[in-house]
């Protein structure tokens, strides 16, 4: 590490504190500039699977993660009707169980917690106006009209990256033809780990957050042209959705839905940055780099392992290019393996939604099960 001794991170979301963390406990002085004035996480929760929460172990916060979570086993599996189909996802690993349910939230402050516990510093609401990206440091201006210089960037600023479009130019994000909807709840009582009902024109999920907080989500195809939705249409629509499952969790969930403020909905949306991803002192990680769909819970989870291999490599080699070509070494095809596999899910999930017939050969449970066991590899 004695090459790197002062860092800026662009972007304090999961992956930018992760790397954050991971640096400042290796004793590199590192800053965060988040364009926010003050921090209003987006999101409603998220789903943890072994290799999030390996991540998170190696810098100190999977045991936290877990006790302000919720860890839960395999998922059930069902028809529209309720009918049981099987169990998805990993056995319990080690103390890893196979998945935690977490506000976005909660692991927001737990991480932002802790980098402030290490010095971290972060530039609230405060951009990158512009970059001079040497081979041997990084001289940054920033929107307060200051200036740093850096011995490495770390862009972690998400999937329309403004750092990206600066080293490597422009990037657009693709539609990928389905939409998720996201609505919080007081958990059920019949939720004892996480649920999945597919149905003929969506799908939902409900996951327990905490002893006493659920999440469901609801994949749709909301067309390809213009998938963006009217606010005041948000409830009506996602209700109308709901009529396909009967089960009592989705008809006591559908009468709770009346806020449209609390409806969170997106376009999924993805974008790949070919390798390499650095260029002189500049390294793009998380959804900057990989952008994915959320078909196999593994966004959140990719941007983590991210920042502690960063961290890794960094402080394994003094020579930063070949730190990142170790970086690259250990990330580019496990994430293209995660990226590539969940895009293919949410191809074939549109087909289905449309009532077309899938390619030959298409077999989502194992392409679901070959991934998993890609996950759940040391990384």
């Amino acid at each position: 590490m004695s090459a790197v001794k002062k860092v800026l991170i662009v972007g304090g979301g999961i992956g930018g504190q992760a790397t954050a963390i991971a640096l400042a406990q290796k004793g590199v002085t590192v800053e965060i500039a988040e364009r926010l004035d003050a921090y209003n996480v987006y999101g409603v929760g998220i789903i943890q699977q072994v290799n999030a929460l390996r991540a998170l172990d190696q810098i100190g916060l999977a045991d936290d993660t877990m006790k302000n979570g919720f860890p839960y086993g395999q998922i059930k599996m069902h028809t529209a009707q309720g009918h049981f189909i099987g169990l998805a996802g990993a056995p319990q690993i080690d103390k890893f169980p196979s998945h935690n349910g977490i506000s976005r939230r909660m692991l927001h402050e737990i991480m932002y917690k802790k980098a402030l516990s290490l010095g971290v510093t972060y530039r609230m609401g405060t951009t990158v106006s512009d970059i001079e990206n040497k081979e041997d440091k990084v001289n940054v201006y920033f929107s307060d009209d200051t200036k740093e210089t850096y011995d490495i960037l770390v862009a972690s600023d998400g999937i329309n990256s403004q750092i990206r479009a600066m080293v490597f130019g422009d990037y657009k994000p693709k539609y990928m033809g389905v939409s998720v909807w996201r609505y919080p709840f007081k958990k059920h009582e019949d939720l004892d780990t996480g649920q999945m009902f597919y149905g003929k024109g969506s799908k939902i999920g409900f996951i327990p957050m905490s002893e006493d907080s659920m999440y469901m989500f609801l994949v749709s195809a909301e067309g390809v042209e213009n998938p963006w939705i009217d606010k005041s249409d948000y409830v009506p629509m996602l209700k109308e959705y709901m009529k396909e499952y009967p089960a009592k969790i989705a008809l006591d969930a559908t009468a709770q839905i009346t806020n449209p403020d609390l409806v969170n909905y997106r376009p999924i949306e993805a974008s790949h940055l070919p390798d390499p991803w650095y260029k002189n002192r500049v390294v793009i990680i998380g959804d900057a780099a990989h952008a994915t769909v959320p078909q196999l819970g593994s966004g959140a989870a990719l941007a983590l392992e991210d920042g502690v291999v960063l961290a890794q490599e960094l402080e394994k080699f003094s020579d930063v290019e070949q730190a990142f070509k170790g970086f690259m070494n250990r990330r580019y095809e496990r994430c293209m393996t995660i990226v590539n596999a969940s895009e293919t899910l949410a191809k074939w999930e549109l087909l289905e939604f449309e009532g077309k017939p899938l390619p030959e050969g298409a077999h989502a449970g194992k392409l679901i099960g070959q991934t998993v066991g890609t996950l759940i590899q040391p990384f």
